[in-house]
């Protein structure tokens, strides 16, 4: 998944990501996010079919010594995942150091608002973030994956 400068995002994503990071302030979170093509979706039919739409989230387990080895998370298949999300409660908008780097990274603050969420590539860059009132289909959910 290449992109440029467009990230596009569901709604339903966006506020199931910001109620996560609500819950778990005043602690981070990092969270694999993945895409459905804008084909899949109803709503999206503004889209080239192809383009890429994170729609999907990986919900991390709480005991997860035995699946996590030296930063690598073995629940998640190779290459299922296009992006992550990662809430900064101290109000940092941006990539740290400290974040766990991805293609593309949405970065979200306190008061965990969609106004406070901000798209990243994996250099740091700022990225333009539309979020979009589609609905991913239905069938196709994975073990630990939710919308």
């Amino acid at each position: 998944m290449s992109r440029d400068t467009d990230v596009f995002v569901t709604e339903g994503l966006v506020d199931a990501l910001l109620e996560y990071a609500a819950q778990e302030d005043p602690e981070s979170l990092s969270m694999a996010l993945s895409v459905t093509p804008a084909g899949d979706l109803d709503g999206a039919e503004d889209l080239d079919p192809d383009t890429p739409v994170f729609t999907d989230l990986y919900v991390p387990q709480q005991d997860r010594s035995v699946n996590v080895v030296f930063g690598m998370d073995f629940t998640i298949p190779p290459r299922q995942t296009q992006g992550r999300f990662l809430s900064h409660p101290d109000g940092t908008h941006d990539v740290t150091r400290e974040d766990d780097l991805h293609e593309v990274m949405l970065v979200a603050v306190p008061p965990w608002k969609r106004s406070d969420l901000r798209a990243y590539n994996r250099s740091g860059r700022r990225l333009s973030l539309t979020i979009l009132n589609a609905i991913p289909p239905e069938d196709g959910f994975e073990d630990g994956y939710s919308r």
